[in-house]
């Protein structure tokens, strides 16, 4: 495979072309430090076998604090000497990720104006940032030479400096938010050539010097577009880059930076072909990295044999799985967890803070904290597990790769519950089955569990049978069409084939809108909020998701409440006036909150919604102590 071949990045050699890149952890200290457990994260994708760790973007000058767990440079050595040994023992080259966020930014941390090239407003705050001074640029170059050699003195292999997303490089570069008048804005790729220029006399000719670019902010008005993309990759290619990331996004499109499911993956493989193109008849020696929501290797290994790169970005899916590359190199794809694209828990720019992790593999970022899911059991005993969801499957997975005998019993046809026919869960959805099957688990669908037949004595019964519909908050009349979203999505019961179809979607999350943006302009969605799924802006897909219902044609009742379902209508109140009107529809799907199902006796374990319902990930989080909890049930 091409994938797996050695990629040459100047002075040094990857062991593959697969690259993990920079992105929010929120690993880091408090002080700003990179601890024992931000370099354990990193690790793990080095010891699976990954041929380039790109850690997360340090600040490199303290006039930058974008969000509370940003590292600073002037604190990362330790964490950077730490995590770079431990690469190097795995076979896999550091690069270190310098930035300044600018504009982008925020003072909630630092107490501090922000620095722009102009006086742009912050998109998400509205802050005005500074208009920086020539000794404030001066400051920011100083900061990023000097957190480049820093690197280097720590054992980093080189440094990639971000002049892609968050980032004041891109914002000098672009006519979005460079609106100066002086050589800084007559010339807009002068801050850019300056920072690598030094950057590149700190490291040495030995030393990785990486740039991560946008080529499409997505804002043809004023912003970089593809058509421009090459000739400015070719020239700052020119400044000593070995490598450059092609990305897209600029201030008005951050959530088109790694967008989730609703984007077709590999949406940057054009622009990606066009740079390359350019810097190979440029006669430039810089190699060309494609990221992009590529998540499947066999798109990956095409990128690469191709031609559209040199090497792949591929970060989302070594969260999913740390040992991507190692299953690629046993010949084992197959066996890789695939990444969905959900961005439910790995994107956590936001005000609460969470840690990274991933729906499919929760011990990412908790590499320090989990214990070994998979550590052989002493005791083998029989197990039944009633309930083939996320859960289930989980919790016979791992219990079968740690020596049990495992029998899973689902009373539907098929397994994976609501997941597997709602959302984008379908392919990880498909793995657990696959993985299950391989480690042997006796599996009865379209059966009922009969909790009283006698089990063999020692038999562990594990319930993980999910949840099942809530309280409705709304008077239900005679005659009246209401259906629960679960049911309509296994296909258990039908929407009328015309006319208005209300979706009461007193959530916010992507399952309303989902259905909603589905039936176009039948859509009658109701909610509480004042703008629909209000919950997706954690994962990025607020605007798009209004973007696709607006598309779609379907109609919005906000600030909304539900009161009654009748025979061919439905009342709604005003949240705040409490006015009540009667809209005609043929049916209402009920999106609501759901509750457990009744606990099974004998069951000592449980897991999943029939504790308390909610994700994905804390159903397979579950699963996995459920298999723990075997041993000591």
């Amino acid at each position: 495979m091409r994938l797996l071949e050695p990629l040459h990045l100047g002075a040094s050699t990857a062991a593959n072309r697969l690259v993990f890149g920079p992105h929010v952890t929120n690993l880091a200290a408090d002080d700003r430090s990179l601890p024992r457990r931000w370099v354990a994260y990193h690790a793990a994708r080095a010891a699976g076998g990954a041929g380039v760790i790109v850690a997360e973007g340090a600040s490199v000058h303290d006039s930058d604090w974008p969000y509370e767990r940003a590292p600073l440079a002037t604190r990362c050595t330790d964490g950077w000497a730490e995590l770079a040994q431990r690469c190097h023992d795995a076979g896999s080259l550091l690069i270190a990720g310098l930035d300044h966020a600018g504009g982008q930014g925020s003072s909630a941390y630092s107490q501090r104006e922000l620095w722009a090239p102009s006086r742009v407003p912050e998109v998400n705050s509205r802050e005005v940032p500074k208009w920086m001074e020539d000794e404030d640029i001066e400051a920011v170059i100083a900061g990023f030479a000097t957190a480049a050699a820093s690197a280097r003195e720590a054992g980093c292999d080189g440094v990639e400096i971000n002049a892609g997303q968050h980032s004041l490089i891109r914002q000098f570069l672009s006519g979005l938010t460079n609106q100066r008048g002086d050589a800084w804005g007559t010339d807009r790729t002068l801050l850019a050539r300056r920072v690598l220029t030094d950057v590149r006399s700190r490291v040495g000719k030995t030393g990785v010097v990486g740039l991560r670019l946008s080529c499409d902010e997505l804002a043809p008005w004023a912003g970089i577009t593809p058509e421009m993309a090459p000739a400015i990759a070719v020239e700052l290619a020119g400044c000593g880059l070995d490598y450059l990331v092609v990305t897209r996004g600029s201030i008005f499109s951050i959530e088109k930076t790694r967008p989730d499911f609703h984007e077709p993956s590999g949406f940057n493989i054009e622009v990606c072909r066009a740079v390359r193109d350019a810097v190979t008849a440029a006669g430039l020696a810089t190699k060309v990295v494609l990221q992009g929501s590529i998540v499947d290797t066999g798109q990956a290994e095409w990128a690469v044999g191709d031609g559209v790169c040199d090497a792949v970005e591929m970060t989302r899916a070594h969260i999913a799985d740390p040992q991507l590359v190692a299953k690629l190199s046993a010949g084992t794809p197959q066996r890789i967890r695939p990444c969905i694209l959900c961005n439910q828990t790995c994107q956590v720019r936001d005000a609460r803070n969470p840690i990274v992790t991933c729906v499919g593999e929760p011990t990412s970022g908790r590499e320090t904290e989990d214990p070994d899911w998979y550590q052989p059991t002493r005791t083998p005993r029989d197990v039944v597990v009633v309930g083939g969801g996320p859960a289930g499957l989980e919790a016979a997975r791992v219990a079968a790769a740690r020596g049990h005998r495992v029998r899973v019993v689902e009373q539907a046809a098929t397994l994976g519950g609501v997941a597997a026919v709602s959302g984008p869960a379908a392919p990880l959805v498909a793995w657990l089955i696959a993985e299950c099957a391989a480690a042997g688990v006796a599996v009865e669908t379209a059966s009922r569990f009969d909790d009283s037949a006698d089990l063999p004595p020692g038999t562990v019964l594990i319930q993980a049978t999910g949840g099942r519909r809530g309280h409705r908050p709304y008077a239900v009349e005679p005659d009246a069409i209401v259906l629960d979203i679960a049911e309509v999505r296994a296909g258990t019961v039908s929407l009328p084939a015309s006319g208005t179809v209300v979706i009461f979607d007193p959530i916010g999350g992507p399952i309303g809108v989902a259905i909603a943006a589905e039936l176009g302009d039948r859509a009658l969605l109701v909610t509480q909020d004042n703008i629909a799924g209000n919950e997706l802006s954690r994962t990025g897909d607020l605007a798009p998701a209004n973007v696709r219902l607006a598309q779609a044609g379907a109609h919005i009742e906000r600030r909304s409440l539900l009161r009654a379902a009748g025979a061919g209508r439905v009342t709604i109140e005003d949240k705040y006036t409490a006015e009540q009107r009667d809209i005609d529809c043929v049916a209402v799907v009920d999106c609501g909150f759901r509750l457990p199902t009744d606990p099974i006796p004998g069951a000592t374990i449980r897991a999943g919604d029939c504790v308390a319902p909610r994700t994905i990930l804390e159903a397979i989080l579950e699963g996995r102590r459920a298999a723990l909890a075997i041993d000591r049930a």
